[in-house]
């Protein structure tokens, strides 16, 4: 499963958070189409906290996206 989140201020930013269901939950952090950061979770909640605290993405601003043969990973 995957989730999207996008904000501009002042720069655009964009957030996603991938569950990998033998290791949690990754946020991972792009600023202008460069990726900066990525974390590690145990939860999709505390991902969606982190994403709050650290670069204030509004809690209710994430969007489930369908996940891509490309998301999935190998065997």
């Amino acid at each position: 499963m995957k989730w999207i989140a996008d904000i501009s201020c002042p720069v655009l930013m964009h957030f996603e958070i991938q569950h990998d269901s033998r290791a949690g939950y990754y946020l991972y952090v792009w600023e202008n189409g460069k990726g900066l950061y990525d974390y590690l979770q145990d939860t999709f909640a505390i991902a969606v906290d982190q994403a709050f605290e650290e670069f204030g993405v509004p809690k209710n601003s994430w969007k489930q996206i369908p996940e891509t043969q490309d998301d999935k990973a190998p065997g």
